[in-house]
């Protein structure tokens, strides 16, 4: 018999839904997350590993599907900021094997605008991807080029204060851009100095408007160095803001039928705090969430330990994904402790200084030791860049600064990246991770 209310239609039982907050669309069912093989029970972990560990291993492999394609995890997301991956042609992400991409809702709203990429079709008609997309809210950059700290929010920025550790501070020589309330933010435009007013419903606005098929709630990010006061502030401000955002994307996806679903992923904050990460994990595990976004500063050396207390609290059958690491220690290090996606820029930013990536580290190809070297990048890539050019040709591109040195380096640091997590995947699968990570590391890092 049809429901005496339509609008019930539209929501399947949640009995642990908080008051007020939406429950399932309907068209969520175009998404979905299935574990396939858990860590802990495929591999056997070195009896050093476990000491260090301090808790279960929490990786695994699973699948992600989304209306554009299903994402195979662990998996590295490239960063395509701007609804491009700097330098590389979508055709040729694909070609070496990405399998979705990443773009920033703060950018695109400004430039070129929310409006312009809804009327194209979405961001990935827009850019002529096929596959699966990313945006995250735009928290990152309004918070980090707000406070003048640009591309990094960590301890070393922080420091760099005069007024450093204040809950106010910002980089030397830097206006503060941004201001924030318990609605939401203020901020000027690093492009022209405009005023611009970011809340929950805005961001939810925006992300619907660009059309990727995953997206991230609105949070308030903070620095390593904000002190515990306000850092428990701000975890409140990110919990209220998150419920918000659930209640506009429920709202939007009602407004918008027809239009492919898109994922609504919270965004755990809470820095170096256990108790702090152990509650947002808690307390957004507990909405009605289609993954969740694991943020903030992390310190290094911290940094599994955080992922593996937000793997442990938060629900098993729903994605993680780690913003902004792509160095393979960290990389490892994510994947054991439960991150199954994560993206960075750093593949294209390093390239366009030269840097490339090979199985023995990291090294600059405009160095003088290249000039006549015409071997590959990397003997045995399957990359477009080491299949047709030398290091020779390319080091003398960067010399003559010719823009496609960027191009054929990014292409084989993405493929080096993506390759990496691909193989990690497969060596989980295989019962074999333990002795895969301590090989790539050993080469990798031989200082170490």
């Amino acid at each position: 018999m049809p429901s005496p209310d339509p609008a019930a239609d539209l929501l399947t039982t949640n009995p642990a839904q908080p008051h007020g907050i939406p429950g399932r669309p309907a068209s969520q069912a175009e998404f979905g997350f299935q574990v396939a093989t858990r860590l802990g029970g495929a591999c056997t972990p070195p009896a050093a590993a476990v000491e260090r560990q301090g808790g279960e291993f929490q990786g695994r492999t699973g699948v992600i599907t989304t209306p554009h394609g299903t994402i195979r995890t662990p998996a590295f997301i490239a960063v395509g900021t701007k609804a491009t991956v700097k330098s590389v042609l979508p055709e040729s992400m694909a070609e070496l094997g990405a399998q979705a991409l990443l773009a920033n809702a703060y950018h695109l709203y400004l430039q070129p605008g929310a409006d312009l990429l809804d009327a194209a079709g979405g961001l990935g008609k827009f850019m002529n991807w096929r596959g699966p997309t990313f945006t995250d809210s735009g928290g990152f950059q309004v918070m980090s080029l707000g406070s003048g700290f640009k591309k990094v929010i960590n301890m070393d920025a922080a420091a760099a204060s005069p007024h450093a550790g204040a809950d106010d501070s910002v980089a030397v020589g830097k206006e503060r851009l941004a201001h924030i309330d318990d609605d939401g933010v203020w901020f000027k435009s690093h492009l022209n100095g405009d005023m611009h007013r970011f809340t929950p419903e805005v961001s939810m606005q925006v992300q619907h408007q660009i059309g990727a098929d995953i997206m991230f709630a609105f949070d308030e990010l903070t620095t390593l160095l904000n002190s515990r006061s306000y850092q428990e502030m701000s975890l409140e401000r990110t919990r209220l803001w998150a419920q918000r955002c659930l209640t506009e994307h429920f709202r939007l996806t009602q407004e918008r039928a027809g239009k492919p679903y898109q994922a609504l992923f919270g965004v755990i904050q809470g820095a170096q705090y256990e108790d702090l990460r152990r509650k947002a994990s808690r307390d957004l595990g507990g909405m009605n969430f289609d993954g969740y976004g694991i943020g903030g500063a992390l310190e290094k050396e911290n940094l599994g330990t955080i992922v593996r207390w937000c793997a442990e609290e938060l629900p098993e059958d729903k994605p993680r994904h780690l913003l902004g690491i792509s160095e393979p220690d960290d990389i490892f290090t994510a994947i054991e402790n439960g991150a199954d996606t994560f993206d960075c820029v750093s593949p294209t930013r390093v390239a366009r200084t030269s840097a490339f990536y090979t199985p023995d580290g990291r090294f600059n190809v405009s160095g003088a030791k290249y000039k006549r070297d015409f071997t590959p990048l990397v003997e045995g890539c399957d990359c477009y860049a080491c299949a047709n050019y030398t290091r020779a040709y390319i080091h003398h591109l960067f010399k003559a600064k010719e823009m496609v040195a960027a191009t054929l380096v990014s292409i084989h640091n993405e493929r080096f990246v993506v390759k990496m997590v691909d193989d990690a995947r497969l060596a989980i699968e295989a019962g074999t991770f333990f002795e895969f990570k301590a090989e790539t590391l050993r080469r990798y890092y031989p200082a170490r």
